[in-house]
C-alpha cells in the first residue's frame, strides 16, 4: 500500500485546511475534502479515457485550482503525473508542440490533460498526434473510488532542466514521495494547524510541485497560491500575502529575494507585515550571500525575523530536499580563504579581509545520507571539495530518456549530484557550483558562480542575468566569458560602461579578466523552465 497516497485520502477527511487561488482577484478557498470530490470525478473522466495502473499523463495547466485535482485524480488511478514545460506568449508554439511530442511520447503518456490558459495548444498538440482531454471534461464525469497504489508505484516523473533539447524525467515513487516529505516535515517542524504557506512558485518545477503543491495536499496545511506571472506582474503581492494571511513558510529561488528586497528597499514604512514569516526557503539555484544580507536589511522595517532566512540545497532526483537548515537559525556563513580553495580544493576557515563568504545550506534530512569524494570517489574528510554523493529513501530509482530507462544509484546506493562541494565539521552542506562548470586556470578552480556575482554587482546589470561560461583555448590557456544582461542596452555609453566594470569587479573577485564581455539586451541569455542559466547554451552568445 502507498502510504502518501493514503495519507493524502486521510487528510481529505480530516483536515479543515485547504487551497487558496484567485489572487491578487477575488480569492477562492476549497478544503482538501472538496479538491479529493473533484479528483474523484476526474479520476472517473481518466477511466473513461483509458487511464489505469502504470500509465503516464502529462499535465498542461497553469493554475492551482485545476492541477491538483488533476494530480490527485492522477494518482487514484495509479498513474504516473509528467507536468509539461508551458509555452509563453513568446513561444512558437508549433517548435514547442514538437518538443513536447517527444517528451510525450518518450515517457508513453496516454493522454495530456489540459487546463487554463493552455487550451489554445490544444490543435496543435492533436495535429501532433497527442491525445488531450480538458480539466473542464473531467469535472464534469462520474466518480470513481481510488485505486490501492504500491510504494513502488511511479508517482511523478519530473522533466530535468534540459528537457527541451534532450528530454530526461526524474522517475519518483510514491515511498520517495513519502519519505521526503516526513524528512522535511520533520526538519522545519511543521504544524498544520498553525502554518500557513504561501507559493507563487511554477508547478511544473519539483520546488512548486512536490514542496508547496503535494505536501500540504498530503499534509493538510493551509496554502495560498498564485502564479509566477501573478508575482512577475506585482513582486510585491508576494510579500502583501504573506501579511494578509499570516504565512509562516515559503520558497524562491535566489533572483527572486533579490527582486523582493530591492522593492521593499522602495515600499513606505507600514506598507506590509512580514513578521508572520518564520521560514524563507532559498533554493533552486545559487544562492548569494549578499541577497539575503540585504532582504534581511530590506525587510526589517517590516517585522521580518532574519532568522527565518533558511538557504537549502534540493535537487529532483531526491525528490526535493537535500538539505535544510532547522527553523530559526538564519542564514550561516563559512568564511574560507580563497586560494586556498580554489588552489587546494580546501575550505580553509579565515578572518582575512578577503575571506569568501559560502553560504552553507543547513543539514542533510532525515533518511537521507550524503559523502564528498574525490575523482576516483574515495570519500574525502570534512572541509575537502569534492563531488557530492547522496543515499536515501527518496532518492529516484532511476531516469526515463528517449533512449529507455537509465538508473540513477550505483550497486551501493549512491547517486553522483553532479555538484561540488563540501561539508564543515558540523555536517553543514556547502555547493560551490557544478562539476561540468568548473573552470581551471593555472591550477586553480574558479568556480562560475563567483565570477557571475561579481557582474551582477555593477550597476545596469540586471540581477539574476550574468553568466560565466568557460572556454577551451586548445592549445592556448583555459580561459571564460562573461555575458550580462542590461535595460539600458540602446544607450552605447552605458554598454561600453558595463563592460569596464564587470571586467574590473570580475578581476577583483578571482583575480583574472574574463576574455570576453558580452553586455546583451533582456531575455538574451538562454535559461531553464525554471529560471537556472543554461551556461553550455549561453557559450554561442560569446563566441
Amino acid at each position: 500500500m502507498s502510504r502518501f497516497t493514503d495519507k493524502m485520502y486521510e487528510t481529505s477527511g480530516t483536515s479543515t485546511h485547504g487551497l487558496v487561488t484567485g489572487e491578487p482577484g477575488p480569492p477562492v478557498r476549497q478544503t482538501w475534502a472538496e479538491i479529493h470530490d473533484i479528483a474523484r470525478r476526474m479520476a472517473g473522466g481518466l477511466a473513461a479515457v483509458g487511464v489505469g495502473p502504470g500509465d503516464a499523463v502529462s499535465v498542461l495547466a497553469g493554475m492551482p485550482v485545476d492541477i491538483a485535482p488533476a494530480c490527485q485524480g492522477v494518482w487514484m488511478r495509479r498513474g504516473a503525473v509528467t507536468m509539461l514545460h508551458q509555452p509563453t506568449p513568446r513561444t512558437d508554439l508549433e517548435v514547442w508542440a514538437r518538443d513536447t511530442e517527444i517528451v510525450v511520447r518518450m515517457i508513453g503518456a496516454r493522454t495530456v490533460v489540459l487546463g487554463a490558459p493552455f487550451e489554445v495548444a490544444r490543435p496543435v498538440l492533436e495535429q501532433h498526434g497527442i491525445s488531450v482531454v480538458t480539466v473542464d471534461e473531467l469535472r464534469a464525469a462520474d466518480p470513481v473510488p481510488p485505486l490501492d497504489a504500491l510504494e513502488t508505484d511511479i508517482a511523478l516523473q519530473q522533466l530535468t532542466s534540459g528537457s527541451t533539447g534532450s528530454p530526461k524525467a526524474v522517475r519518483i515513487t510514491h515511498a520517495n514521495f513519502f519519505s521526503n516529505a516526513t524528512a522535511m516535515h520533520d526538519r522545519l517542524k511543521f504544524d498544520v494547524d498553525d502554518d500557513v504557506m504561501i507559493s507563487w512558485l511554477p508547478l511544473f518545477h519539483d520546488m512548486g510541485m512536490v514542496g508547496f503543491l503535494t505536501l500540504p495536499m498530503q499534509m493538510g496545511a493551509e496554502i495560498v497560491s498564485i502564479t509566477p506571472l501573478d508575482f512577475l506582474r506585482t513582486p510585491l503581492l508576494w510579500a502583501d500575502l504573506i501579511g494578509r494571511y499570516r504565512g509562516t513558510i515559503s520558497a524562491a529561488p535566489n533572483f527572486a529575494y533579490s527582486l523582493l528586497a530591492r522593492r521593499l528597499e522602495q515600499a513606505p514604512d507600514g506598507a506590509y507585515d512580514l513578521s508572520s514569516m518564520r521560514c524563507l526557503i532559498n533554493g533552486a539555484e545559487p544562492i548569494d550571500a549578499d541577497t539575503m544580507l540585504a532582504l534581511a536589511a530590506a525587510g526589517e522595517r517590516f517585522g521580518l525575523d532574519p532568522a527565518s532566512l533558511a538557504p537549502t540545497y534540493g535537487m529532483a532526483e531526491v525528490t526535493l530536499a537535500v538539505s535544510l537548515p532547522s527553523p530559526g537559525h538564519g542564514m550561516v556563513l563559512d568564511l574560507v580563504d580563497p586560494d586556498l580553495l580554489e588552489a587546494m580544493q580546501h575550505a580553509v576557515p579565515s578572518t582575512k579581509h578577503n575571506a569568501r563568504k559560502m553560504v552553507t545550506l543547513g543539514k542533510f534530512v532525515p533518511e537521507l545520507e550524503g559523502r564528498v569524494v574525490d575523482e576516483e570517489r574515495r570519500e574525502l574528510p570534512p572541509r575537502n571539495v569534492g563531488v557530492i554523493e547522496v543515499r536515501g529513501r527518496s532518492v529516484t530509482p532511476g531516469y526515463l530518456t528517449v533512449d529507455g530507462p537509465r538508473p540513477a544509484q550505483d550497486e551501493q546506493g549512491w547517486l553522483s549530484t553532479g555538484d561540488v562541494g563540501y561539508f564543515t565539521e558540523d555536517g553543514l552542506v556547502v555547493v560551490c557550483g557544478r562539476i561540468k562548470d568548473v573552470i581551471i586556470m593555472g591550477g586553480r578552480n574558479i568556480y562560475p558562480t563567483d565570477i557571475e556575482r561579481a557582474a551582477c554587482s555593477v550597476r545596469g546589470v540586471r540581477p539574476g542575468n550574468a553568466v560565466a561560461v568557460r572556454l577551451d583555448a586548445g592549445q592556448k590557456r583555459e580561459s571564460f566569458a562573461v555575458a550580462v544582461e542590461t535595460n539600458a542596452i540602446d544607450d552605447p555609453d552605458e554598454v561600453r560602461r558595463i563592460e569596464h566594470e564587470v571586467v574590473h569587479a570580475v578581476f577583483t573577485e578571482v583575480g583574472v579578466r574574463p576574455r570576453t564581455v558580452a553586455v546583451l539586451g533582456p531575455g538574451s541569455i538562454p535559461k531553464t523552465s525554471s529560471g537556472k542559466l543554461r551556461r553550455t547554451h549561453s557559450a554561442s552568445l560569446l563566441h
